[in-house]
């Protein structure tokens, strides 16, 4: 008789063994499954982290360069070119001189430049290296080297642009210094002089898509730089401070810094290059697209589509669908 209860005995402390390491590689499993959950979207979180962080570091750099630019130039911020250049392509970034570069006429008028040429002066004239203009969260965008074009015996100092890719090489979207309201130290301090890559530049969605000022936070988001995921954008301001914002309309009265204004919401805007901005206190930040190569408001206003109307006619059809839209929603309200 004690033979079978020592063996019932032992067969208890087996059963509760077992059962106890079974408890202990469920205890395990939940731990792995929890860390391979949390670790993932932590290093996320820090990798978005470490790429604003520098992005930001970055535009500092370069609004402190700005900053001394204007010093030797007359209080007036980096703008490529003549007086009155207008907003294109720089037609030779590697040319002998300013003239040449820009395709200015011997007075100093006309030519083109772009907004890249306008960021290169930093190079030229500031000493900025030119890693210091690649966001991290700015896909496809590398940092130029000499070594990477053909630019003969010049140095860094003797270009005028970021090679013959230049958008390739700049992450960022600039004030349209070409047309009447170039930036100079003497503006709003809230004013945006620089941010984080146009949404609406490269974008195939037509102005303003999703976007609304008033909608959930998605629809806002539409309306945000691609460079973070639409989360935000780093600004940097005339004041020299530069904040992650998380909606793109964050301007002087909640001026949109990615549209000009148009309409009856400054918040929204209209978009449509190369149009500039429309008042000294309305911010206008945009790059340099190479799918879309900048040209003048003449030759857009030229150029005939497939329907046979000129790209002017259809712009000015666009604008009356959009005031008329705009105005019928702010009479619903």
């Amino acid at each position: 008789m004690n033979y079978f209860l020592g063996k019932i005995e032992m067969f208890k402390l087996y059963n509760n063994h077992q059962k106890s390491r079974l408890i202990e590689f469920m205890v395990v499993a939940l731990v792995c499954l929890f860390i391979l959950t949390v670790i993932p979207v932590a290093c996320r979180k820090a990798r978005i982290d470490v790429s604003r962080a520098t992005c930001a570091k970055n535009l500092s750099v370069i609004g402190k360069a700005m900053m001394r630019y204007a010093i030797d130039n007359d209080g007036e911020l980096p703008r490529a070119g003549g007086r009155s250049s207008h907003y294109g392509g720089t037609p030779i970034w590697r040319g002998a001189d300013r003239f040449d570069a820009f395709n200015l006429k011997p007075d100093g008028n006309d030519g083109v430049a772009s907004i890249s040429s306008c960021f290169y002066l930093l190079v030229k004239y500031a000493d900025v290296a030119p890693k210091c203009f690649i966001c991290p969260g700015d896909s496809g965008t590398t940092e130029f080297k000499l070594a990477d074009v053909d630019a003969g015996d010049r140095k860094l100092v003797d270009l005028w642009d970021f090679g013959p890719l230049a958008s390739d090489h700049c992450s960022y979207a600039y004030h349209m210094p070409f047309g009447s309201y170039p930036l100079n130290t003497s503006c709003e301090p809230g004013m945006a002089i620089a941010a984080d890559k146009n949404p609406w530049v490269s974008s195939r969605v037509v102005f303003p898509g999703k976007f609304s000022p008033d909608g959930d936070r998605e629809a806002i988001k539409a309306g945000n730089s691609v460079s973070h995921q639409e989360e935000g954008q780093n600004v940097l301001f005339l004041d020299n401070h530069v904040s992650f914002e998380e909606r793109s309309f964050c301007g002087i009265n909640d001026d949109n810094i990615y549209t000009f204004w148009e309409g009856p919401d400054i918040r929204i805007g209209f978009f449509l290059l190369p149009e500039g901005p429309k008042d000294m206190k309305d911010s206008l930040l945009i790059h340099d697209d190479l799918q879309a190569p900048p040209i003048t408001i003449e030759q857009l206003r030229k150029l005939k589509s497939p329907s046979g109307k000129t790209f002017g006619e259809i712009r000015e059809e666009e604008k009356a669908k959009y005031l008329e839209n705009m105005n019928n929603k702010k009479d619903e309200k």
